[in-house]
């Protein structure tokens, strides 16, 4: 299945069974990223067609983030973690023209049913590397799993080419000339998972939860490859969109001299009266989840009582010059089916947070955990509908929230202008 279609087919089929239920190129050697101006109604649309057009005001380098080399070690389980190397300096990716999708298979990663995977990427002449994690629901029971991807094919042409964030042709989006490694999802663990074998109640074989372990693989051969990226971008839609806030940190910490933004599309990580504690507490269990989480993000870990909302705040202030963001729907239809497992205590039954509360906490984390240091975080929040992701379709660019365009907000964020939109 093109990956165009497995993201938005998990949403439909997930809202449909709530009704049921109830050279050897380096980017960056010239060039910054470019963005256009913004406007002042207030009226928010997601309709129309893609654009045609140009963008304007050229960006400043950002200042680099000084870091510190980590290692990893063994899980709070007892169980073996690939260990984060201390220099990334595996082998070079292979080098295709310009412009062309490539598959690069690594055969020692897996998938959830113990298949092997891989990334594709495109070389641009722009200057900087985008990171993307896609997107795709997650396994932590048998509903849940029955609709996430456990195994990817890479024989269909790529089949976001040409949309949204990858449109290389459309000159309002800021990263068309990017560098661009496209991370497949496949392991049901929101690209977080560290743990093999694994069994879920009332789904059939054993589970590979292994999406830490393989991003670590992935990582040793993309930051020797574009080490001199002046521009890092770390996104991804939905489960994508928790990996690439999880993985932020040691991508930030890969590219030193970078400036390395973080767009988080539709995975917040809200309180624990949103985000219940006993369904962050079942995703580790199942998934290893704390060992892909920061050792030094003392508030993070599901075993203390929850807290994966401390990550936004944690980002902030030990990446203090870098910009970070988040774009949701403040109603999203598909977030409040997953974050609804954790409703009643976890009780086993299909029911979404509801809207009100959903939107409370997006606000409570605007407000309360990504508010300081000031000018860090921005956030881009749509009111009034259900919509679920925003970089890889039409509403990438049709979407206004107080006369800003989504795509315009995006731009700024790259060069740390963006700030905060929405109700």
């Amino acid at each position: 299945m093109a990956d165009s279609s497995r993201i938005l087919l998990t949403s439909s089929l997930l809202l449909s069974m709530q009704v049921a239920a109830c050279s050897e190129p380096v980017a960056g050697s010239e060039g910054e990223p470019t963005t256009s101006g913004t406007g002042t109604d207030d009226t928010t649309t997601t309709t129309g067609d893609l654009p045609t057009g140009t963008s304007g005001v050229t960006a400043d380098t950002g200042p680099s983030e000084p870091t510190a080399t980590t290692t990893s070690g063994t899980s709070t389980t007892g169980e073996d973690v690939m260990p984060e190397p201390e220099v990334w300096d595996g082998e070079k990716l292979p080098w295709e023209e310009f412009g062309r999708w490539t598959w690069v298979p690594f055969p020692d990663s897996q998938c959830r049913d113990g298949s092997s995977t891989g990334i594709w990427m495109r070389y641009g002449k722009g200057p900087g590397l985008a990171i993307f994690f896609e997107g795709g629901g997650a396994c932590f029971n048998a509903l849940t799993c029955a609709n996430n991807d456990a195994s990817f094919d890479p024989s269909w042409t790529f089949g976001w080419d040409g949309i949204g964030l990858f449109d290389a042709d459309w000159t309002d989006n800021p990263i068309h000339d990017w560098n661009v490694v496209y991370v497949p999802y496949c392991t049901g663990d929101v690209h977080s998972g560290s743990r093999t074998d694994v069994e879920v109640p009332g789904v059939e074989g054993l589970q590979q939860f292994v999406g830490y372990r393989n991003v670590t693989a992935y990582l040793d051969r993309i930051v020797p490859t574009f080490k001199a990226a002046p521009n890092v971008l770390v996104t991804g839609v939905s489960a994508g969109g928790f990996g690439a806030g999880i993985h932020y940190d040691r991508i930030a910490r890969a590219f030193p001299d970078a400036r390395v933004t973080l767009l988080d599309d539709s995975g917040p990580p809200l309180a624990n009266d949103v985000l219940a504690p006993c369904l962050q507490q079942q995703w580790d269990d199942l998934w290893g989840l704390e060992d892909a989480l920061p050792a030094d993000c003392d508030d993070c870990f599901p075993s203390a009582g929850g807290g994966l909302v401390n990550l936004a705040r944690y980002l902030g202030e030990k990446h203090p010059k870098q910009h970070l963001g988040l774009v949701s729907s403040t109603q999203d239809v598909t977030i409040r089916f997953f974050f609804g497992y954790g409703e009643d205590e976890c009780m086993p039954k299909t029911i979404n947070v509801p809207a009100g509360e959903f939107e409370a906490g997006l606000v409570d984390l605007r407000d309360h955990y990504v508010a300081e240091p000031a000018g860090v975080w921005s956030t881009y929040l749509v009111g009034g509908n259900g919509d679920h992701v925003w970089t890889v379709g039409p509403r990438f660019a049709n979407t206004y929230v107080q006369g800003v365009r989504f795509v315009d907000w995006f731009a700024d964020l790259l060069v740390g202008k963006a700030g905060h939109v929405g109700p």
